[in-house]
C-alpha cells in the first residue's frame, strides 16, 4: 500500500537519524517504536519517551512533551522563559542527559510547541544543532485529528507540526509503513485508503450503503462527534438498568499541574458509576498479564467480594475482576503523579475523538453531525472489518480529509520510496557498523545482539542468492536462509540480472506476479525512462495509486532490459 515494511524502518532508526514515522491505522507504528525502544534499552540505553497528548504519554508509559522539556502550557518562549528554563535543574536533566527523543501522536503537536521544544533543547544542550543535537524519533498519522486551535490564534502555529520551522531543520527521514495489522478485508482497505487518497468513487459509497442501520444492534459501541450525545445515551442505558448502582472515585496522588493533564487525558471519568449488565470498555492495556487492551468490550456480570470490582464478561466470551489501574507520570524510576481509577468506561456510546488508537471489531456510528476534516475517516478506520460496521448516517464532511495533509501525504510517500531505496542500496555489513557505532556514540554498549560478520567477497555472496533461487525459495525464505533482508535479496537479484547471470522471466517466473498489476508498473517505468533516460523508483510510483509498494515496484524493474524502454 505504501513502501516499507517494520522491519527496514527499524534498520533505519537504529542508525542514529532523526525519522518520522507514519502509516495508516494498524500498520505497527506503536509496534515498531516498542522494538526500537527495547533494542536501545538493551545496549543500556534509555530513550525519552513523550507524546503530544496525556493519554498518548499513558499508553507509551512516558510523559508529554510539554512537560519533558519543561514548556508546559506557554504559548511562546522569550529569552527570560528561557533563560529560567536553563536553572530549571529537572529540565536540565532530562534533556541534558538524553540522547534520543521519542514524540508519539505528533499530529496533535502544535507547530509552535515543537518549535519551542527545539528551542529549549538548544538552550539547555547548548547546542544550535536541532533538537540540541538529539535523535529524534516522529511518530504519528496526520490523517488523524489535528490540534485543536485556538479561534484567535494563528492557524498556522498552532496546527500541523510538519509545517514548524523545526521541522524543516530537522530533516526527519520518512518511514512509512505499509504493513496492515488492524484491518482485514480488501474492500475495507481500499476504501480507508481511498479516502485518504481523496478517489473515493460510487463503488466505496456503495460499500457504505450496503452497512445502513438505522439503530443499533443490541451490546454493540456506538461512535458520535459530540459529547452531548455520547453521555445522552450513556445515563439513559445505565438508568434503565435495574439494581444499585456501585460507584468508584478516581484517586490521584502528586503536584496539581501533572495530575490535571492525567485526570484529562484518562479514558475512565473521575467519578464511574456501573450497575450489573452495564456495557464498558477498558480503557488501558494490561501490560502485565494481557487480559485485556485498550478498547476491550464487555458487560458487567458481578461485583466481587471485599473491594467490590467489577466482574466483566468480555464479548469474547473471558471472565475478568477488572481492578483499579495506574496511570502515571514517570521520571526515571521516579513518579512524579499518579491517578488510580478502575480501567472503565461506559461504552454504549463513545466520542470519535476518544475512540483514536482504538481497534474495534464492531461499531455503529453517526456521522451525520461530523465538523471536521478526518472525523469520519478516523471513526471508520477504528474497524478491523467492513463486516463490523453499521451506519446510521453520513454527511459529506465525514468523507472529507484536510486538503493539505493530502498534498503533504504524497510527498511522505515519496520520501520514504527514496528513503528505502537509498537504505536499501547498503550492504547489510555497512549497516550494521552504523548501528553499533550510534549506540557507541550514545554511551551504549554495542555488540551485545548479533555480530557483525567479516564482508564476503561480493561475487561470493551473489552466487550464494543465485543457487537459491535455483531451489525456487520465496525471497522471504532466501533472506532468512542468508540471514539478510529482503531488501538487500532484491539488490542481489538486480546486480545478478544486470550481469546476466539471471533471466527474471525465468529464474522468478515461480513467484507468480499477477500480470496486469506487472504491466500497469512496467508501464509507469517506461514513462519515466522516456522522460529521464533512467528508472527511478520514486516518480514512477508517483504514477501509481496507492496500493502499489516500493518492493513490488523494484520487482518489476528486473523484468524490463535496458533496450526495452523507448
Amino acid at each position: 500500500m505504501t513502501n516499507m515494511t517494520q522491519s527496514e524502518a527499524l534498520a533505519i532508526l537504529k542508525t542514529g537519524v532523526n525519522a518520522f514515522l507514519t502509516g495508516e491505522p494498524g500498520s505497527g507504528k506503536t509496534h515498531t517504536i516498542n522494538q526500537y525502544v527495547a533494542y536501545l534499552r538493551s545496549a543500556g540505553i534509555e530513550p525519552a519517551i513523550t507524546a503530544s497528548t496525556g493519554i498518548a504519554a499513558t499508553h507509551i508509559g512516558g510523559l508529554t512533551i510539554h512537560a519533558w522539556s519543561g514548556i508546559g502550557v506557554r504559548r511562546e518562549l522569550s529569552a527570560y522563559d528561557l533563560d529560567r528554563l536553563s536553572q530549571n535543574r529537572t529540565a536540565v536533566r532530562r534533556i541534558g542527559q538524553a540522547s534520543i527523543l521519542i514524540i508519539d501522536e505528533v499530529s496533535m503537536l502544535s507547530a509552535r510547541a515543537l518549535l519551542m521544544v527545539d528551542q529549549a533543547c538548544q538552550e539547555i544542550r547548548r547546542n544550535r544543532e536541532p533538537f540540541g543535537g538529539l535523535q529524534v524519533i516522529l511518530v504519528g498519522d496526520f490523517f488523524q485529528l489535528p490540534p485543536v486551535s485556538r479561534p484567535e490564534s494563528d492557524l498556522a502555529a498552532e496546527q500541523f507540526a510538519f509545517r514548524s520551522a523545526a521541522w524543516d531543520r530537522l530533516k526527519p527521514i520518512v518511514c512509512y509503513l505499509s504493513e496492515q495489522h488492524r484491518q482485514a478485508n480488501t474492500n475495507w482497505l481500499d476504501l480507508l485508503s481511498a479516502i485518504r487518497a481523496g478517489t473515493f468513487a460510487d463503488n466505496h459509497r456503495q460499500l457504505l450503503r450496503s452497512r445502513y442501520a438505522a439503530k443499533p444492534t443490541e451490546g454493540i459501541t456506538q461512535l458520535y462527534s459530540h459529547n452531548a450525545d455520547v453521555d445522552l445515551i450513556n445515563e439513559g442505558e445505565l438508568a434503565k438498568l435495574s439494581g444499585p448502582a456501585k460507584t468508584y472515585t478516581m484517586e490521584a496522588n502528586g503536584p496539581e499541574k501533572l495530575v490535571s493533564p492525567l485526570k484529562r487525558g484518562c479514558l475512565s471519568p473521575e467519578t464511574l458509576a456501573l450497575k450489573v449488565g452495564a456495557r464498558v470498555m477498558f480503557t488501558k492495556n494490561d501490560i502485565t498479564s494481557r487480559r485485556y487492551v485498550n478498547g476491550t468490550l464487555g458487560t458487567v456480570i458481578d461485583f466481587a467480594p471485599g473491594e467490590g470490582w467489577p466482574i466483566i464478561k468480555t464479548v469474547t466470551g473471558k471472565t475478568i475482576v477488572a481492578e483499579a489501574a495506574e496511570w502515571h507520570i514517570e521520571d526515571g524510576d521516579r513518579v512524579l503523579a499518579r491517578i488510580k481509577q478502575v480501567p472503565l468506561r461506559l461504552a454504549w456510546a463513545i466520542t470519535v475523538h476518544k475512540s483514536q488508537g482504538m481497534s474495534l471489531d464492531t461499531a455503529h456510528m453517526d456521522l451525520s453531525q461530523t465538523f471536521e476534516y478526518g472525523q469520519g475517516y478516523v471513526a471508520l478506520s477504528r474497524l478491523r472489518t467492513l463486516k463490523g460496521l453499521s451506519l446510521a448516517g453520513l454527511n459529506g464532511r465525514a468523507l472529507e480529509v484536510h486538503p493539505e495533509i493530502s498534498r503533504e501525504d504524497k510527498r511522505f510517500r515519496a520520501e520514504s520510496t527514496t528513503a528505502g531505496e537509498q537504505f536499501a542500496a547498503l550492504p547489510i555489513q555497512e549497516l550494521e557498523i552504523m548501528h553499533a557505532n550510534f549506540i557507541r556514540a550514545c554511551g551504549g554498549r554495542a555488540g551485545r545482539g548479533r555480530q557483525i560478520k567479516p564482508v564476503k567477497k561480493r561475487g561470493a555472496t551473489y552466487h550464494e542468492t543465485k543457487m537459491l533461487l535455483v531451489e525456487q525459495l520465496s525471497l522471504a525464505e532466501i533472506a532468512e536462509r542468508r540471514d539478510l533482508t529482503v531488501e538487500t535479496i532484491i539488490g542481489h537479484l538486480e546486480k545478478l540480472a544486470q550481469s546476466g547471470q539471471i533471466d527474471p522471466k525465468h529464474n522468478l517466473a515461480y513467484l507468480n506476479f499477477d500480470t496486469n498489476r506487472l504491466a500497469i508498473m512496467t508501464k509507469a517505468l517506461k514513462t519515466i525512462y522516456q522522460q529521464e533516460k533512467k528508472m527511478p523508483l520514486a516518480p514512477a510510483l508517483a504514477l501509481l495509486d496507492p496500493s502499489y509498494t516500493y518492493r513490488e515496484l523494484r520487482l518489476a524493474r528486473l523484468f524490463i532490459k535496458p533496450s526495452a524502454p523507448k
